[in-house]
């Protein structure tokens, strides 16, 4: 028979269920997150769009050492998008993790699991950024039609990238002291980060350097899909890589901060 669970009398196999309906909605409640999401978005693209113009760009893809010759604008609203992704996950988790922070202490200290806890924050996260970045790569078809398998592997970029500072929002979330400070190395990290591989903006955005960047991979792959025909596997794994880093140190934080401390006899 299992042992009930002291918080809600549930045994303990129905714990999962519970703390992922809360983490869920703590994430998806956020008025302003689903504000940008309508609003935002859509309107990011079309001044994007009128800013690139008709200029082609010269674009590298490493993995085959290539470089294009693609429309601007096209490249332009790939970057729009991951732009906007980034603020957007990335405000969302960090906002709701901050918040719950204190809940979720509770909840260990009620019983829950911090396996359980940790595997719904998870789980949670993924449910969320997938939502943004399906909407995000909808919105894109008003602007611009790449054919389903380029329009694919866009979508697959975007979610990489939803993943990445999704995990990032998670990481700051349970590490930063106030809002402020989160919000900023959001804000700021995901302008600075996707900004720099675009050649429109920036004349070294064919650099190597740019390997490093978290937006490296998934703007490769999203590029390469489509507007190159060239599907690469590998620089979507980068973005993945990168998620799994930043939810990795976050959860082990998450561990810290969540860790039942009832007074031993």
């Amino acid at each position: 028979m299992s042992r009930p669970d002291t918080a809600t009398g549930h045994p303990l196999y129905g714990q999962f269920p519970t703390a992922l309906r809360f983490s869920v909605r703590e994430q998806s409640r956020n008025r302003l997150a689903a504000l940008l999401l309508g609003l935002f978005v859509p309107a990011w693209y079309l001044l994007m769009t009128s800013i690139a113009g008709d200029k082609d760009l010269d674009f590298k893809l490493y993995a085959t050492g290539e470089t294009l010759r693609v429309d601007g604008r096209h490249v332009t609203l790939i970057t729009a998008g991951m732009n906007s992704l980034t603020m957007i996950s990335g405000f969302v988790v960090f906002d709701a993790v901050r918040k719950a922070l204190n809940f979720d202490r509770r909840l260990a200290f009620a019983g829950f699991r911090e396996t359980t806890l940790i595997g719904a924050k998870l789980l949670a996260i993924g449910i969320v950024t997938t939502s943004i970045a399906l909407y995000t790569a909808l919105a894109l078809l008003i602007y611009w039609r790449p054919g389903f398998t380029g329009w694919g592997t866009v979508l697959l970029g975007f979610m990489a990238m939803t993943l990445t500072y999704g995990a990032l929002g998670l990481l700051l979330g349970v590490l930063v002291k106030n809002d402020l400070e989160g919000f900023f190395l959001i804000i700021m990290g995901g302008l600075t980060d996707t900004f720099l591989q675009n050649p429109l903006g920036n004349p070294a955005a064919n650099k190597p350097v740019l390997q490093y960047f978290p937006s490296f991979g998934p703007m490769q792959f999203s590029v390469g899909g489509s507007l190159a025909d060239t599907v690469m596997w590998r620089y979507l794994g980068i973005g993945c890589a990168w998620a799994a880093g930043f939810a990795l140190v976050g959860l082990v934080v998450f561990h810290f901060r969540t860790r039942s401390r009832r007074p031993t006899r």
